[in-house]
């Protein structure tokens, strides 16, 4: 299970694979100067609400990993995830496309 660290107020934990999607899509929409709200469901143990943050270049982000390889990337999941980047109602984690057979990308909000 990986880390997002989004500037100091927002921390969360997002599988290694569905990760380095987001880190792909994420950075892709930060270098064309593109910014966006990334949102995603907290852990029911925070009660299950969501979170919602506005992306920007300004704002420092860390992917933290906690395996030493790199996922092989799903170009279709990359399109559905930037396609959800793109919306009006931002980026947000979709399963990755059946046809793949890879993991639905779990998201779980850190305390503290």
């Amino acid at each position: 299970m990986g880390k997002f660290f989004y500037s100091d107020s927002a921390k969360v934990d997002i599988e290694d694979r569905a990760l380095a999607h987001l880190q792909m899509v994420i950075g892709t929409k930060l270098r064309r100067g593109e910014a966006f709200h990334f949102t995603w469901r907290e852990d029911a143990s925070l009660g299950d609400g969501r979170t919602s943050v506005w992306m920007h270049a300004s704002i420092p982000v860390v992917y933290r990993f906690s395996g030493s390889r790199r996922p092989q990337l799903n170009p279709e999941w990359l399109d559905a995830l930037t396609y959800t980047a793109n919306s009006p109602t931002g980026l947000h984690l979709v399963p990755e496309p059946q046809n793949s057979g890879a993991s639905t990308g779990t998201i779980r909000t850190m305390r503290g």
